[in-house]
């Protein structure tokens, strides 16, 4: 593997940690049903506390998966793949033009 394919490979690593986790995959599901949900939304429906969701929220926050936009208090979470996406097409293009 180049230097560059390995470079993509490495940037992806949280994001594919980010997504390896059962319940993030859930958040991700169910938002991906609907345009936008709260914290108190999604705990209703998972098997966790407002804190771990509310910690699921932030990584996948963090890796570009979700997006929150705030109305008064209530936080709205939707799915924003844009930049993960992108991310992942880098990875994929470096390796194409690099390992084959």
């Amino acid at each position: 593997m180049g230097e560059q394919a390995e470079k993509a490979f490495r940037d992806c690593i949280p994001l594919f940690q980010a997504l390896s986790d059962p319940y993030r995959q859930d958040i991700i599901l169910m938002l991906s049903d609907t345009d936008s949900m709260t914290v108190n939304e999604l705990t209703d429906k998972l098997p966790l506390s407002r804190p771990a969701v509310s910690h699921h929220l932030k990584i996948l926050r963090e890796q570009g998966i979700l997006k929150m936009e705030q109305h008064g208090t209530q936080r709205n979470y939707s799915l924003a793949f844009e930049g993960a996406l992108e991310t992942l097409k880098h990875l994929i293009i470096t390796v194409e033009d690099r390992c084959y």
